[in-house]
């Protein structure tokens, strides 16, 4: 039968997280998937909250030799996926081609993998995000299995979090749509994740080449208050398009939470603000990021991206 592997390359699960893997099991469990677990994903050194590089490292490539194994689903996000990296051995991912999905610190490793062999990543939902049952997340997660291009819709509901009286309350909004910035065509290849983890990359050989590239950013606001995230969001952005090999052909920026007490003044201010982004399509508000529902993004597929006022089609080609 085939498989779906659960792994923990960054956060290792709790005990609370087990339910997760039941309602998750019986979502694959219909699309005629059996769901198995890593060795070490519930197995935490006491100061990182993950297991140790060395059993991280056998989780993840024993899930790429194992021919049952069709998808590799990365249990949670966290701070310190890159640790793996050097140790990992692409040639037998790139023989061994399976579908990979996380999002968030996932993000150095979708990276890392697409750029040492060229395969397709997935920037999508983790076990939290199939243990929901939301419609929306996993109609474009089915998408992907479908292998075939699309067009990216809005979903009609966000759910988010925020502090209400010192207690974290989940929140349900009306979802408005996507944002039109700066209107325009263009077509690239697409690159992004997690914007303060794909810097993490920048220097080393698993950065990708921005060149000819649409970006998909986000970025988590839970770690800062006031406008912090702001300053943050702005000389992270700065810095990646300060890179040499980076000529981008246009921007999709997922969702701001709540927290991050972003507006549309404020990111168009930080964009007015850049000359590497003037003059190509820029949108924001799409449903990717730390909030749900979210879209799965293929990494290294390409994209349309045709924005003239709020007429937004954004087309993902699943060709490499």
């Amino acid at each position: 039968m085939k498989e779906v592997r659960v792994i923990a390359p960054s956060m290792s699960l709790s005990e609370d997280d087990k339910n997760k893997i039941l309602k998750t099991q019986e979502y694959f469990k219909n699309l005629g998937y059996s769901l198995t677990k890593g060795k070490y994903i519930f197995d935490k050194n006491k100061y990182f909250g993950c297991s140790s590089i060395e059993k991280r490292v056998e989780d993840l490539m024993n899930a790429f030799l194992d021919k049952n194994v069709e998808i590799i689903l990365c249990a949670d996000g966290g701070y310190n996926g890159n640790q793996i990296l050097p140790y990992l051995d692409y040639d037998v991912i790139r023989k061994n081609p399976k579908i990979i999905i996380g999002y968030s610190d996932i993000t150095a490793l979708l990276l890392a993998i697409m750029k040492k062999t060229d395969l397709i990543t997935y920037y999508g939902p983790m076990l939290s995000g199939f243990s929901s049952n939301n419609l929306y997340t996993l109609k474009y997660f089915e998408k992907i299995l479908e292998n075939k291009d699309f067009i990216i819709s809005s979903s009609k509901e966000i759910v988010d979090y925020k502090k209400i009286n010192d207690k974290i309350e989940k929140i349900v909004l009306k979802n408005d749509g996507m944002i039109a910035i700066q209107n325009g065509k263009s077509f690239g290849k697409i690159i992004g994740g997690n914007l303060c983890t794909i810097n993490l990359l920048q220097g080393t050989e698993y950065m990708p080449d921005l060149n000819d590239c649409i970006l998909f950013l986000e970025d988590d606001a839970d770690d800062f208050g006031n406008d912090v995230f702001l300053l943050e969001f702005d000389r992270n952005l700065e810095s990646l398009l300060q890179l040499p090999n980076c000529d981008i052909k246009g921007i999709v920026f997922g969702r701001f939470q709540v927290c991050s007490n972003m507006t549309i003044d404020k990111l168009k201010t930080i964009i007015k603000n850049k000359k590497k982004l003037k003059d190509i399509p820029i949108v924001c508000g799409a449903d990717f990021g730390h909030t749900n529902p979210m879209f799965t993004i293929p990494l290294g597929a390409y994209c349309n991206l045709n924005i003239d006022n709020n007429n937004i089609e954004i087309k993902i080609e699943m060709r490499k």
